[in-house]
């Protein structure tokens, strides 16, 4: 129970204090019933029968819900507020409990055996507040095994005969985040559609039974805001009174989007043709009038007010030409927005809760010098793309309002939307949100959830951390977002959903078509290498199908009734994200191998389809079987019906049958619709460090099947196959043959050439091979950190170091699950100020590389591309090679540029510098922590070999942290 911090010590002082006791949820002798005060909130009731339920669930016996203590005996649940007489009435002189009062959001459990004649032991749930009475109710609720999730994701609860817990008095810690929550955003394919025509015909649409769930979920998740729906497919949350009514009952704070002021929707309930143009200009009186309206009318209502204006549906403000001109009207509109509140709330504004989003160009507006009221919580967005653009500066954090996050895990504008699968690595999330903790954004944090399924594990994350979120020395050693994780109690699939999230932060499924929107551009092939690095574009379907037979492996082992929640969180997403990479990069293979005349070609095209119309079957399934109908209408496919979801169209093509069968060796590519052999019909070098492996595909280019053997000039040289034959079928058309060096054959000799000899049908066709010894030693002679030339380049991995240098102002600090690599390292600040420079201030990751190609290299630094921490930062940091001078190096972007689509698109950000000569021999490499929050993941040095490709190459060292850890 991590949530709980204990108080053994100091509570077992106490007079009368219950020590740990044992509670019975399943005592037929005893029974068992569920006792609230009718004069409570009707939160309690509602919490109430909501733990009756659960109870059902996993013992088959519903518990009777009473509100008369006079009627209450044997075991007893007893929830109320710390103030309230019912709960006085059993805690009596145990005063320990009264800790929790006047706490936000809090809450105690304990057991007091025998209160009275009649009650045999009674579970006291006693909340500082409202809400924190409902978290408590759901915490026992957690550890009955119920999930938050047990209906919106079918999660099922393991029945159980015999329920009995040994219960300590245990006090829970005030949330991390003080409001936390979600937006409903983009709901026109899922959420709507689904309440509108499934869930909530009655209303036939987004309603107060939809949102009774959704509220439901947030208060089992620990969350207590809202930002509703406000697209133009759904009503405006206001349209129906019940959706008031049922956030007053479940406890919900009701916020809006950042575009939407005063909780107005503008978009369902601002009529131009009507109202006229929103336009604080030319139409104040109107625009204020509309204002004050929902003012008078959410006086009630706990609400977080959002201030400030932009256009009517997420688009700057009407009636101002820049920036700079937008400063002295939005401070007006500030004010006369404050003075609604304060005239009808009757409050003065610093008690009203206010949030100022500085989202997209408001953002350009705040720093023209635009004066927030110091009690307005100022929200700082992300960049869309899950890279928070800023934070509070020490200065801005003395404001009394205090900051927080918005950020998103769904989003629909340019580059491109993500709007389908859930593909914001947690790991990601996790560093940006704890950065958030680290520099006081605690106030709100709101997470854009589309349409919220299927994004159940990004949503869960991200309120366990709004709730309670463990600095990192209290979590692991490693700055890790695992404690928070999920998968692997509930289907022992962490390993396997980790992967899945490692494979989207490389390219998200909705990215693959190398497409644009807004303006949208049609697909295109991808950047994956289909021809060096073992075919780096098959390693990537090959992870994909290593995944998806997991999946289904793990899938046979499924109880029947958790097979509905296996396929939503896990089956769904995993395979359909291997079916858009098969289809793009399917259609890849077809496209250049029809440039090579390979008979494969066309069946590439075909898969191409094939993975298409898996993706649709399966959504197909997902809206019309699973679990009976209930989702029907939730899943899309194809969001907004952008070309990356269309089935691929394959350029027509012919394929030259003369040759019958042909080889293409490793680094035989296409370039402009010509053959262009990488080094002629010779492999890449061999060497006795890298120990590399390189593939010879044999494929034909007739229909005619081909019997083909393959010898060997030297008994070195060693194939994973000798002899085959090929044929017209799918997977018999062409076959890859791997080839290395037995170094223990080689001998003393510093190099060595061969032949690899292929024969069929008549025909002979050579592929040259080269091994060396460029570095006079072996794999013995390396040791951690150290990188050795690997066919004019080398790789380095940033975990894979050769040494950690301290600093007295910034650090580097390790971070597994992140990045290309896997592992990576962040820049974290221990002071604000540098009194002694770069080398004697900032802590170096240190590098061994040996070449043995002389040459003025250029060397390519890839990081994640965050943003910077406030405005008193950039995202700088120093490179050094051989002790030289350190090059400063900045990878900062502004605004929507075309540098900062291509990074949030692939996850990266690059920056290359040149290097002066280097000799042969061995050199070291430094790179300085200057900025806090730069990540570092890979570093690739070029002697003038290096081939482009789309993901992380394999380090050049015989070592890697992989296998260090």
């Amino acid at each position: 129970m991590n949530l709980f911090y204990r108080t053994f010590l100091f509570l077992l002082l106490l007079p009368g204090f219950s020590r740990a006791q044992d509670f019975s949820f399943t005592d037929k002798g005893k029974g068992l019933q569920i006792l609230y005060s009718p004069s409570g909130p009707k939160l309690d009731s509602i919490t109430a029968h909501l733990l009756a339920n659960d109870i059902k669930m996993v013992t088959g016996n519903q518990p009777p819900v009473i509100t008369d203590v006079a009627n209450a005996k044997g075991n007893v649940i007893v929830i109320g507020n710390i103030t309230s007489l019912l709960i006085k009435e059993f805690v009596g002189n145990r005063t320990a409990l009264d800790s929790v009062r006047g706490r936000w959001e809090c809450y105690g459990t304990m057991v007091i055996e025998n209160p009275n004649s009649l009650i045999s032991s009674a579970l006291v749930i006693a909340g500082s507040d409202t809400r924190g009475t409902a978290f408590g109710v759901f915490s026992i609720s957690s550890l009955l095994g119920v999930s938050p999730w047990y209906w919106w994701a079918d999660v099922p609860v393991k029945p159980r005969k015999e329920l009995t817990f040994t219960l300590s008095p245990e006090i829970s810690r005030p949330p991390t985040v003080k409001y936390r929550g979600i937006f409903i955003n983009d709901e026109d394919w899922g959420l709507q559609p689904w309440a509108a025509k499934t869930f909530e015909p009655e209303t036939g649409d987004i309603g107060p039974k939809t949102y009774a769930k959704v509220f439901e979920l947030l208060l089992r998740l620990k969350a207590n805001l809202i930002w509703p729906a406000m697209h133009p497919s759904t009503k405006a949350f206001f349209s129906y009174p019940g959706n008031r009514k049922m956030a007053e009952e479940y406890g919900i704070v009701l916020g809006t989007s950042h575009a939407e002021p005063m909780l107005r929707n503008n978009v369902s309930e601002w009529d131009e043709k009507k109202m006229g143009p929103f336009n604080y200009f030319t139409n104040k009186d109107k625009v204020y009038q509309y204002w004050e309206s929902r003012v008078k009318e959410s006086t009630a209502l706990e609400a977080i007010y959002t201030m400030g204006m932009r256009g009517v549906h997420d688009s700057g403000m009407e009636g101002v030409k820049s920036a700079k001109e937008a400063v002295p009207l939005l401070e007006q509109i500030i004010k006369d927005q404050r003075g609604l509140l304060e005239k009808y709330r009757g409050v003065k504004t610093d008690s009203i809760l206010q949030v100022f989003t500085a989202y997209k160009e408001v953002l350009d507006i705040y720093d023209n010098g635009l004066k927030i009221p110091d009690d307005i919580t100022l929200v700082w967005p992300d960049d869309n793309y899950g890279y928070i653009q800023r934070l509070s500066t020490p200065e801005e954090q003395k404001r009394s309002g205090g900051s927080g996050v918005y950020y998103h895990t769904s989003y629909w504008g340019r580059p491109h939307d993500y709007l389908w699968l859930p593909s914001t690595h947690p790991g990601l999330m996790y560093e940006e949100m704890d950065k958030a903790r680290r520099a006081g954004a605690t106030k709100l944090w709101v997470l854009n959830v589309g349409d919220i399924k299927p994004l159940e594990y990004n949503i869960e994350l991200f309120l366990k951390m709004a709730f309670d979120s463990l600095p990192p020395k209290e979590a692991a050693p490693w700055r890790t977002w695992r404690q928070f994780w999920q998968v692997k109690n509930d289907f022992n699939a962490e390993r396997l959903m980790l992967e899945y999230y490692q494979l989207a932060f490389e390219r998200r499924p909705e990215f693959l078509g190398w497409s644009r929107t807004e303006p949208t551009t049609q697909t295109t092939t991808t950047q994956y290498n289909h021809f060096y690095y073992g075919d780096e574009a098959q390693k990537r379907l090959d992870r994909y199908d290593t995944l998806v037979k997991k999946v289904n492996e793990l899938r046979l082992t499924i109880d029947t009734s958790a097979r509905a929640a296996f396929y939503q969180l896990i089956y769904y997403p995993v395979v359909c994200a291997a079916w858009m990479n098969k289809k793009f990069l399917y259609r890849d293979k077809a496209i250049y191998y029809a440039k090579q005349n390979r008979l494969s070609a066309f069946d590439y095209a075909a898969q191409s389809k094939a993975a298409y119309d898996s993706i649709v079957k399966e959504t197909d399934y997902y809206n019309d079987v699973l679990s009976g109908g209930k989702w029907k209408n939730i899943m899309s496919m194809k969001p907004r019906n952008l070309p990356v979801y269309q089935e691929q169209e394959i350029p027509a093509f012919t394929i030259d049958r003369s040759a019958g069968w042909s080889i293409a060796p490793e680094g035989f590519v296409t370039k402009d619709s010509s053959l262009i052999p990488g080094n002629g019909t010779m492999l890449p070098d061999f060497d006795n460090v890298n120990k590399q492996r390189f593939f010879i595909d044999v494929f034909l280019n007739d229909d005619k099947p081909v019997e083909w053997k393959v010898s060997v000039s030297a008994t070195w040289i060693r194939l994973s196959q000798k002899s085959g034959s090929l044929s017209k079928e799918w997977g018999k058309n062409q076959v890859r043959i791997w080839v290395d060096v037995d170094w223990d054959k080689v001998g003393k000799k510093e190099e060595l050439t061969g032949r690899i000899i292929f024969t069929g049908s008549g025909k002979q066709k050579e592929v040259m091979v080269r091994c060396h010894k460029p570095f006079g030693k072996g794999r013995g002679d390396f040791d951690w950190g150290e990188y050795a030339e690997n066919n004019g380049y080398v790789c380095i991995h940033a975990m894979d170091l050769e040494v950690y240098h301290s600093g007295n102002a910034y650090w580097w600090m390790s971070m597994i699950d992140m990045g290309y690599t896997g592992a990576t390292f962040e820049v974290t600040r221990l002071s604000e100020t540098r009194d002694s420079g770069i080398k004697m201030d900032s802590a170096s990751l240190v590098y061994k590389f040996d070449n043995y190609t002389p040459a003025a290299p250029k060397l390519t630094v890839y990081t994640i591309p965050t943003q910077p921490l406030n405005n008193n930062f950039s995202m700088r940091y120093g490179v050094s090679v051989d002790d030289g001078p350190v090059t400063v190096v900045d990878f900062k972007t502004v605004g929507r540029s075309e540098e900062w689509k291509e990074n949030v698109l692939r996850n990266r950000a690059e920056r290359t510098i040149q290097i002066p000569h280097l000799n042969k021999g061995q050199h070291t490499l430094k790179i300085y922590a200057i900025d806090p929050g730069v990540i570092v993941d890979e570093i690739r040095i070029d002697f003038g070999g290096l081939k482009k490709a789309y993901s992380a190459i394999p380090a050049t060292t015989p070592f890697n942290w992989h296998n260090r850890y």
